[in-house]
């Protein structure tokens, strides 16, 4: 007996509608890029990355095959070539390893790469449903029984049940037989619609772990900062608004990714280099600091302005070490 879902009657208005989706979804994106100046001149074409490297995608079936494609093509491909000669290096040490936050890159290459995959099977449906191409077996469009066991073990990601429904069209006895008839009722109208939903949500997963890639320099450098800041601070402010009043306080900044045992009020911290930029608000108040490392990371001197109209100088003296 065939299976019921395929007899439904999906109309032209909801493929056309999840079609419009897949469009307005990336022109979304370009629009965000060009508003956003922290992002490259352009984002990446990722129809054509595909299309180029539509083989290797489809006979990707390991986490090693992800990571050696992206290390070897798609990385350079999508302006990630940091991240991919990161990947590409040789017996890394442990330590290292651990600083430059190797396993998150390797896992956020594993679910691009996926994404990549799952995006391209749904590509290839919808051109074997323009070209009438019913016959084509689900390894021919997938790639493989491997590449789709490695698809499914990614049961988190967010086009993990569409790619499910696609397939089961696919692998279905009505494809097979092709079984077209009614251009608005059957097997075609119902692929197309599932691969554009597929191809929705693996836009979306693709987009998100690229920015997160293309992000991860910022945050080693961040954590690397927080390494740095991490200890006891004796602090010294002498404000000029308060006829040169001193304040001393000690302040506790905690390892890096324990954002939760931060000094109160302390909402943001940016290390760059030598220079730190520390962001205080508490009961209405807002205080900016703005620091320099010294004497081997002993010290820190600086200055502060506050929304109270205050401002004048910090001195830091280091009197214990990191914690953890």
């Amino acid at each position: 007996m065939s299976d019921p879902t395929f007899l439904i009657r999906p109309t032209h208005l909801r493929i056309g509608l999840a079609l419009t989706m897949v469009g307005i979804f990336v022109f979304g994106v370009w629009l965000n890029a060009m508003a956003d100046e922290a992002l490259p001149s352009s984002i990446p074409n990722f129809p054509s990355v595909i299309r180029t490297h539509s083989g290797e995608l489809a006979k990707m079936n390991s986490d090693k095959a992800a990571v050696s494609l992206f290390v070897s093509a798609i990385g350079p491909a999508l302006q990630l070539g940091d991240a991919a000669r990161t990947l590409g290096a040789n017996a890394l040490p442990a330590k290292l390893a651990k600083e430059l936050l190797v396993p998150d890159l390797t896992a956020a290459v594993h679910r691009l790469m996926g994404g990549l995959a799952a995006w391209h099977f749904a590509s290839v449906v919808r051109q074997a449903v323009s070209d009438q191409q019913f016959s084509s077996s689900p390894e021919r469009l997938l790639g493989s029984p491997q590449a789709r066991t490695w698809l499914d073990h990614q049961g988190n990601a967010s086009w993990h049940d569409s790619l499910g429904q696609l397939f089961d069209v696919v692998a279905s006895p009505e494809w097979a037989k092709g079984n077209v008839g009614d251009p608005s009722a059957t097997l075609s109208a119902t692929a197309l619609d599932r691969a554009a939903r597929l191809e929705v949500n693996a836009i979306q997963a693709v987009y998100e772990e690229w920015d997160r890639l293309r992000n991860w320099k910022d945050r080693v450098r961040e954590l690397r900062g927080q390494a740095r800041l991490c200890g006891t601070w004796q602090w010294i402010i002498h404000n000029h608004q308060q006829h040169h009043q001193e304040q001393k306080l000690l302040i506790l900044f905690p390892p890096a990714g324990n954002a939760k045992a931060s000094p109160l009020g302390l909402v943001e911290t940016i290390v760059l280099g030598e220079n730190i930029y520390l962001r205080w608000e508490l009961n209405g108040r807002v205080q900016e600091d703005s620091l320099q490392f010294s004497k081997e990371d002993q010290r820190l001197e600086g200055t502060f302005v506050n929304s109270e109209g205050g401002w004048g100088s910090i001195s830091g003296k280091r009197t214990a070490g990191c914690a953890p």
